[in-house]
Formats: C-alpha cells, sequence, structure tokens
C-alpha cells in the first residue's frame, strides 16, 4: 500500500520548496534507497506537465570514483554536467546513504580536489544561485541507526519533522529577522565559549521549507573580518566520511587561527582547502520544535531547537559577507545564550524576549 506521507511529502517538494510549473525542467539526484520518493515525484512532475531529468547514485560507486579522481576527470564532470544544471528550472536532491562513512578512507586530497572542480562550480555557483532547489535526507535504517531509534519510530519522526506547517515557522520567524536586521554585535557565550562578531547592515534570510527539508533556521553572516574569540562546538559534525568531536575554533580578526577535534588534522586539513577556508560564510539560529538532539546528520542537526550554528568558508549569496571558499561546513553549538547589541535574545538555548515567544510555541 503507498505510504500517503511520501505522496504529501512529494507534493510539498515540489509546490512548496521548488514552485514548479508547466513545462519547466527539474533534475532530481537521489540514491536507490529512497527510490519510493523519486518515483513518487516523477508522477507528480508529470502531473504538473513538467520535466523530470533523474541522475541515480550509489555511494559504494562514488566512492570508487572518488579513490581515483584526478583534476582532468573532476572537470570533464563538470564540463558535461554544466549544461543542464545552467538550464533546469529547479533541483531536488534526496540522500539515504545506507553507510554514512563510506567515503572516510578517501584522500583528503581526492575530496578537496573534487569539491574545487566539480562541487563548487556545479551546486554552489550554478544550483545554489539559479534555481529553485531544496536538499533532503530520506529515512532508512542507517538514519534510524544514527538517531539511535527503530526504524519505524524514525520514519514516524521524519515524515513528522519533514511535512510539519511551515508557513507557521515562517510566520514566527519574522519578529527574529527583523531583530536580527537590526543589529550590530553578536555574543555568543556557553562553556568553553566566549565569540564576538558584527552582522551589521547585513539581511537575514528565513528558511522554511524552500531549500532544505527538514528546515527551520534563520541565517545571515558576519562581517568577514570581525568574529574574535573562542567557540567549543558541542555537537558532533561528520565532514567527508570523518566524524568530529569537539571542534574548538579561535578567531582573530575573522580567521581561525587555532583549530583542534577529536580528529585535529584531518579538521585542519578541511579549513586548509582554500584561503577563505578559515573564514566564515553564516551565523544562524536552529528553531524547529521537532528536533531536539543532535543525530551526526547536518540537515537535522543545524536546525535543533536551541542551537546555533556557523559556517565555516562560503557564505550566501542572499546574505552576502565577501568570502567565497569551495567549503560551507555548518558547525553547531546547543543550549548557549545569545546576545543581540548586549542584550540577552537566548539564554541556554531559550528565547527569553516576548516577541520571540512564538518559536517557542512552534509545535
Amino acid at each position: 500500500m503507498k505510504d500517503p506521507r511520501i505522496e504529501k511529502l512529494a507534493r510539498n517538494l515540489l509546490s512548496h520548496s521548488c514552485k514548479l510549473q508547466k513545462g519547466q525542467s527539474i533534475i532530481i539526484e537521489a540514491t536507490s534507497e529512497s527510490k519510493d520518493l523519486v518515483v513518487e515525484l516523477v508522477k507528480q512532475i508529470y502531473k504538473i506537465g513538467a520535466f523530470p531529468f533523474v541522475r541515480l547514485g550509489d555511494e559504494e560507486v562514488s566512492r570508487a570514483v572518488l579513490m581515483g579522481v584526478t583534476e582532468d576527470l573532476s572537470k570533464r564532470m563538470c564540463k558535461y554536467a554544466l549544461p543542464m544544471f545552467e538550464e533546469c528550472n529547479a533541483y531536488i536532491g534526496i540522500r539515504a546513504a545506507r553507510n554514512e562513512f563510506e567515503s572516510a578512507d578517501v584522500p583528503a586530497a581526492n575530496k578537496i580536489l573534487h569539491s574545487k572542480f566539480y562541487g563548487k562550480p556545479i551546486h554552489m555557483d550554478t544550483r545554489a544561485v539559479k534555481h529553485n532547489w531544496v536538499i533532503l535526507n530520506y529515512p532508512n535504517a542507517s538514519m534510524a541507526q544514527m538517531g539511535q531509534t527503530s526504524v519505524e519510530a524514525f520514519e514516524d519522526f521524519y515524515f513528522d519533522v519533514c511535512t510539519m506547517d511551515y508557513t507557521k515557522m515562517h510566520n514566527a520567524m519574522l519578529p527574529l529577522k527583523e531583530l536580527m536586521e537590526k543589529t550590530d554585535k553578536v555574543r555568543i557565550v556557553a562553556p568553553d565559549t566566549d565569540l564576538t562578531f558584527s552582522i551589521k547592515g547585513q539581511k537575514a534570510k528565513i528558511c522554511s521549507g524552500e531549500c532544505n527539508i527538514p528546515d527551520g533556521e534563520i541565517y545571515t553572516s558576519p562581517l568577514r573580518t570581525s568574529i574574535n574569540g573562542k567557540i567549543h562546538f558541542n555537537t558532533p559534525s561528520t565532514c567527508k566520511g570523518v566524524i568530529h568531536n569537539d571542534i574548538c575554533l579561535t578567531f582573530k580578526d575573522g580567521k581561525a587561527i587555532e583549530a583542534t577535534s577529536s580528529n585535529t588534522a584531518a579538521l585542519n586539513a578541511e579549513l586548509d582547502s582554500d584561503e577563505q577556508a578559515r573564514y566564515t560564510g553564516e551565523f544562524a539560529f536552529g528553531v524547529n520544535p521537532y528536533i531536539k538532539k543532535p543525530m551526526n546528520d547536518i540537515l537535522f542537526d543545524e536546525k535543533i531547537s536551541g542551537s546555533i550554528h556557523i559556517a565555516m568558508g562560503n557564505c550566501y549569496d542572499d546574505c552576502p559577507n565577501g568570502n567565497k571558499s569551495q567549503i560551507h561546513w555548518d558547525l553547531i553549538l546547543r543550549n548557549c545564550d545569545v546576545y543581540l547589541d548586549d542584550k540577552l535574545v537566548r539564554k541556554n538555548g531559550k528565547f527569553v524576549l516576548k516577541e520571540l515567544q512564538g518559536l517557542e510555541k512552534l509545535k
């Protein structure tokens, strides 16, 4: 029997996230683990009168390619794929990995090379700029294991969080957007953390289901050289198959001059990807009421209720700070205090201002 939750999710992705119209083209990149959703998307795309272009992948095949990748191969892959990405109107990326760490033993140099000559021009410079797009993961046994729950319980959680009322969430974030756009100085305080930076004159972007599913964040970007102090991220983060615990960064005039984690060598290799990787491209509040704890999946973890995150590397064009990098790595701190222009806005992860209480009552 067809799961009606899959139909609802597909409709939301096409109408709310991608705003797909008759006669338009859409790319779907997915793994075979998510084929139930892909099939439903294709059916609904045809009903709209649009054109689906489906690219199915597999993490074991991708690992095999990356183990021998060269600059020439990455450039050729980009050359062949770029016309399709330039011409299409929308994009859906769906991931459902059987093994979250399949690429853990791929040499770091190979990952950085492929990101520079394929990932950045395709996804950062083209897809993220020109299209209506949405990225999501699809529930499977591996994700349930990362969430430390049964597959059935995880599926129930997944569809609750992915099909929630994102219009209500959007409206609740409007007062926070207004406040952020009036703010100069941000201060973040937590154990082993005291960080300051400026967002003066920066726009704030509400994320309520248009680009990520699940969603629930509002972001801006720090002025590029304004960050000073130390931050100890208390949420694990996986980057290119390597898991990092206790990431600790020390900033001076915007640059991360010291970086340690449970895998310090891999952390610094990533931050040395290019000259801009040690600067930041994003600061955001996570506000999704269904997401309470980390599961080592960035699409969920960066929206944890009561969290903030800071991204190392590339900024987004809708909240630019001039930092352009081949990486964009979100690092998450939960249950911290946040001050905007020396006024306490969030205490231990809870909004304390009256005008922001709607964000505490989203369920």
